[in-house]
């Protein structure tokens, strides 16, 4: 630990404190998560272990954070990741203004990206929010936390927990207590995720569980056997009865949005968990493929912690640098840079 040089608090997580440091040697801004252990006894949580095991075993990929070492520290230990300026939800809730078509399309991309990444290595994230997709500096999104993450199995007879997902972005299937599922619980919360920036508000914002189901059903309408046949084998069916209510186009729930969003939209936001799109499928989607096409990661929104709005990109001083000009000439004013001192 003597090795960083501490910045900062960044947040706090189930598990552990985050917080902004500079390597002393390198001169490297990284992340640091400190997980503390009650007692020794209790050994490393489960959730830190998912952890560590998931981001060590898949190989280095642009849209997933990065650790960069593990080391223990007092009775517990830290994880070292690169560090990233902000998350989606800062960037959805501090706007000055609703992100555009082009910049909901390059924040899509990557987080599909980044999610046929997992899926492709059989790893279920199961907690994708805004809040753990960080941004960078320059823009772009890494998916995080993977606290909840499991090695998804191909064997039918395999259980899990249904209490995963931050509640909102949580699948219909975990909300009726499915112990069987697959990777399309992330899939309805990339899903949900989707509606969210369209609309720069949640779209199913549910304060319990029952609320919750209430909130989807009152969207998607109340599920029978004809459109989704397996609902019938989730344990929680039937605990509580529905009035019948038919769905209501998405349409009305993303206005003025393009008929290719919502149609994507649509793909994600079904019943049952094997009719929704792949994530890999999802990026030949015409969606992207239309004008506007998908913002480059340099034109997006540079997001600022602390409820701060997201600054904008600066511009070149406005001095001409030429190679024909004297030396002295083509210095840049400090007086220039000196309003933007605080930026770097």
């Amino acid at each position: 630990m003597e090795q960083y040089s501490i910045l900062g608090r960044i947040g706090e997580g189930a598990h552990g404190i985050v917080f902004k440091a500079k390597h002393m040697e390198t001169g490297e801004t990284v992340a640091l998560k400190k997980v503390a252990l009650r007692r020794l006894e209790d050994g490393i949580p489960n959730q830190a272990l998912r952890e560590i095991k998931a981001l060590q075993e898949i190989e280095d990929n642009q849209h997933v954070v990065k650790l960069k070492d593990v080391f223990p520290h007092g009775t517990g230990f830290v994880l070292v990741f690169d560090f990233m300026l902000s998350d989606l939800s800062e960037v959805i809730r501090n706007s000055e203004r609703p992100l555009t078509p082009a910049q909901v399309k390059g924040y899509m991309v990557m987080l599909l990206k980044g999610v046929a990444f997992l899926h492709h290595n059989n790893i279920m994230h199961r907690d994708l929010k805004p809040a753990n997709l960080l941004i960078s500096s320059s823009g772009h999104l890494k998916i995080a936390d993977f606290g909840l993450a499991r090695l998804f199995s191909q064997q039918p007879e395999r259980l899990y927990s249904h209490q995963v997902a931050t509640r909102w972005y949580r699948a219909p299937e975990l909300l009726y207590g499915a112990r069987k599922y697959d990777e399309g619980v992330d899939l309805w919360a990339v899903g949900c995720i989707f509606g969210e920036l369209l609309n720069s508000s949640p779209l199913f914002p549910g304060e319990n569980d029952i609320e919750q189901l209430c909130c989807v059903l009152r969207v998607l309408g109340t599920p029978n056997q004809d459109v989704w046949p397996e609902i019938v084998e989730l344990p929680d069916y039937n605990k509580i009865t529905f009035k019948e209510n038919p769905a209501i186009p998405l349409e009305e729930i993303v206005p003025d949005t393009s008929p290719q969003a919502v149609h994507l939209l649509y793909q994600f936001l079904v019943y049952p968990s094997r009719q929704r799109c792949s994530a890999s499928q999802a990026l030949l989607h015409p969606f992207f493929f239309c004008a506007p096409l998908p913002a480059h990661h340099s034109e997006l929104p540079i997001p600022q912690r602390g409820g701060r709005p997201p600054r904008q990109r600066l511009q070149p001083p406005p001095t001409d640098f030429s190679v024909d000009l004297p030396l002295e000439d083509s210095l840049v004013d400090p007086a220039l840079l000196r309003r933007h001192a605080s930026c770097f």
